[in-house]
């Protein structure tokens, strides 16, 4: 790998020349050379059109290389991509857009018909239709013969606005800047294993830091190639690996799920991948992944707001991260900052004392580094807390001192004074073989407190059978008389964000007011499910009003 740059914009420059592959399709093959110059085209474009106010650049597309040839374009130019969440819709798109200051959009025509219809206060030439012959010769009488980058920009330049994934609660724009993304290429290229040699393919989303910071970045710094597919495809996934001769790839936990669900081939492991990174992977999908494809994988541990809390270590048992980095990444609890007590685990890796030892992530010298939010100094306010950074996600280090991920602090549900981990139940539930997904969450109870309910993706809902996934609750050991669901939602569809998140916040909107069959718990001791009828759920309700919390039914 060459000297380390402080820019985006350096790094691409250094691939200017560079004849090796550097971005490929199904259809078309890119140079590196070629990528550089196709990005300063698309520079020189963006520049054309600047006005006053924040240079920011909405991309609505699929995994393609324009996205690419924008991104590149916008670190030449000194501008700031906002990657667009095509799942989002109506007025929680438009809201996200005119939130971000869009000077210019690009998208194709498909993007511009989801678009249509919304107050985002652009004129219409301020969108770059991608698919329009009107675009291609646009930016063909831009090219760029020298290409070079915005002396203005340095390592301090915003380059990122990456909108969080929205699992529990409202999307924020993480900051992102020029400097740091290019020291996480460098970081996650010591810590993964990247070298120029590599072939990465990139099936997670283009607006999404998994894909940005973990696979873009470290095969830009080592001019290792690019490979697209426009979006994750489980039955695509292997041919697509064969066909560009894979090497590393990025994941998350349903996409995961999504290609372990997949029948199983005598010939899997005729592959070339070498390992993948991810994150939020059940244990199990993790074993068999390897034990399928033979590849590696790496599970780490991070966000688009900050990463580097976790040293891995291969000694790690199952299920846990690694080690904390050093002395500053503590598990503690959130209301008084004490240091919560170790963990023991059971021959099961269940938390045999979740209230001493669960609590939040923090980084006690971290606040220097989170470089914020755009516009919502609340939320920045909620991260740096008694100059501490606050991941907002809960963890805890056992006796042998490895750390463990326990979900996202808004998965922390309360049940008969007792706090469950709603991860843990997840990865319970991934156990069974016919759950590809799930999603776990808190519900009111009607007297007091909070119930469990699990949302299920299955193949085929008429093959689920109550009294079996009952059974199967019930053997499972590590499974908490608390924990287990008291509501099972059985779709063939849930709900996900663009990055194949599963949708909780969504789902716990919805709770038992939804199309899918709805199953409750019945009776006391060993778990028994029951169909839920529209007269049950409307005396469920009922019970709400009885014991004056009818209240819950609306938040």
């Amino acid at each position: 790998m060459e000297l380390e740059r402080t820019t985006i914009a350096e790094m691409l420059l250094d691939r200017l020349g560079d004849d090796r592959l550097g971005v490929r399709t199904r259809e078309q093959d890119w140079t590196w050379d070629e990528v550089v110059r196709e990005s300063a085209a698309r520079g020189a474009v963006a520049s054309s059109l600047r006005r006053d106010g924040p240079f920011h650049i909405g991309v609505l597309l699929e995994n393609t290389p324009e996205f690419l040839f924008w991104l590149g374009g916008a670190a030449l130019a000194g501008a700031t991509v906002v990657g667009i969440n095509p799942t989002r819709r109506g007025a929680e798109l438009e809201a996200e857009i005119r939130y971000v200051d869009c000077q210019l959009i690009v998208t194709d025509t498909a993007g511009k018909t989801q678009l249509a219809g919304l107050d985002l206060g652009l004129s219409e030439d301020r969108f770059l239709l991608v698919d329009d012959p009107a675009y291609t010769e646009r930016v063909a009488s831009h090219t760029v013969e020298s290409p070079a980058w915005d002396p203005g920009i340095d390592a301090s330049t915003l380059f990122l606005l990456l909108f969080t994934s929205g699992t529990t609660g409202t999307s924020k724009a993480v900051r992102c800047s020029h400097g740091r993304l290019a020291r996480l290429a460098y970081a996650n290229t010591d810590k993964y294993g990247h070298v120029r040699e590599d072939v990465d393919y990139c099936c997670m989303p283009l607006f999404h830091g998994n894909a940005l910071m973990a696979l873009w970045a470290p095969a830009l710094a080592n001019g290792a190639t690019v490979c697209l597919p426009r979006k994750f495809s489980a039955s695509g996934f292997l041919p697509d690996v064969r066909f560009f001769g894979a090497t590393f790839f990025t994941y998350v936990g349903k996409a995961l799920a999504y290609l372990m669900a997949t029948p199983e081939q005598p010939d899997d492991r005729d592959n070339t991948l070498v390992r993948g990174f991810g994150t939020e992977a059940s244990p199990e999908d993790k074993t068999e992944f390897v034990r399928r494809f033979g590849a590696e994988l790496y599970e780490g541990y991070g966000s688009s707001e900050g990463a580097g809390s976790v040293t891995l270590d291969p000694d790690a048992p199952e299920g846990a991260l690694g080690r904390p980095a050093n002395e500053n990444i503590v598990i503690v609890d959130p209301d008084t900052r004490a240091e919560k007590a170790r963990a023991r685990l059971d021959q099961h890796g269940r938390v045999l004392n979740p209230d001493e030892a669960i609590g939040e992530m923090v980084d006690k010298a971290g606040a220097s580094r989170f470089e914020g939010y755009y516009k919502n100094e609340g939320a920045i306010a909620d991260r740096i807390r008694h100059g501490w950074y606050w991941t907002g996600d809960l963890g805890y280090v056992d006796e042998a001192g490895f750390i463990y991920f326990a979900g996202r602090k808004g998965d922390w549900i309360r049940v008969d004074g007792e706090n469950t981990s709603a991860l843990m139940v997840e990865r319970i539930l991934r156990r069974h073989p016919k759950v590809v997904a799930t999603g776990v969450f808190a519900v009111p109870d009607p007297r007091s407190g909070d119930q469990v309910m699990a949302a299920v993706e299955v193949s085929d809902p008429t093959d689920f059978d109550p009294a079996e996934f009952a059974a199967f609750l019930g053997s499972q050991d590590d499974l908490g008389t608390k924990a287990a669901p008291r509501f099972v939602r059985v779709s063939t569809d849930l709900p996900v964000t663009g990055s194949n998140k599963v949708l909780k916040r969504t789902l716990q909107e919805q709770r038992w007011r939804c199309d899918d069959p709805v199953f409750r718990w019945v009776g006391r001791g060993v778990p028994e499910y029951h169909e839920m009828t529209d007269s049950e759920k409307a005396a469920l309700e009922q019970e709400f009003h009885t014991h004056g919390r009818q209240r819950f039914l609306h938040v």
